[in-house]
């Protein structure tokens, strides 16, 4: 699969990937928020190399995506939607050189894009952590509503963490559509 917007092209994961993916995958600061990392290289070829796999499966539930900056052909990010009956999360992660340049909004519109149009999904969901104003604003302006402040529901990195949980309805999406300028050749 590959999604192309105006500034960003979404693919598959190739194996060469994860050189650029760990540039932002062993990074403390990038990895603050998340459950995992940093990486060591082999934490990071191993889940390419899973991504690559879940590829070739023929009912996929887990889509991630590397994010290609156009202008310089260059790895920025990565994305991800997951589906789970008619409900689907949505993630992203992005190198911190490239965070306030809206390549996250970008690309999360293209996951609700994926969802309701393609995948016939009827909620669209993401956490991030209270003190992650970043992601809060990607989920804000994609058009997600605030459902709740989970309080210290997942344990990560040796200690309890709140999320605040985000979602959208298919209905809600539907109204607020706009031409979000990808073309998607599957």
């Amino acid at each position: 699969m590959h999604i192309e917007t105006a500034r960003l092209n979404i693919r598959e994961f190739i194996m060469n990937d994860w050189i650029e993916v760990h540039k932002y995958a062993s990074s403390p600061q990038v990895t603050e928020h998340t459950l995992w990392g940093p990486n060591s290289e082999e934490e990071t070829k191993s889940y390419v190399s899973h991504q690559i796999a879940l590829q070739q499966l023929n009912e996929r539930t887990d889509y991630e995506f590397a994010v290609i900056l156009k202008e310089t052909n260059q790895l920025i990010g990565g994305c991800g939607i997951y589906i789970r009956e008619k409900n689907a999360e949505i993630g992203y992660c992005f190198n911190s050189k490239y965070w306030g340049n809206g390549y996250a909004s970008e690309a999360s519109k293209v996951l609700l894009k994926l969802a309701f149009e393609n995948f016939n999904i009827h909620r669209v969901f993401a956490t991030c952590r209270p003190e992650n104003t970043g992601s809060e604003k990607v989920l804000r302006k994609i058009g997600m509503k605030m459902e709740g402040h989970l309080r210290e529901h997942i344990w990560a990195k040796g200690k309890f963490h709140d999320s605040y949980l985000f979602s959208i309805l298919e209905n809600e999406y539907k109204e607020r559509v706009e031409p979000f300028g990808s073309r998607s050749n599957s």
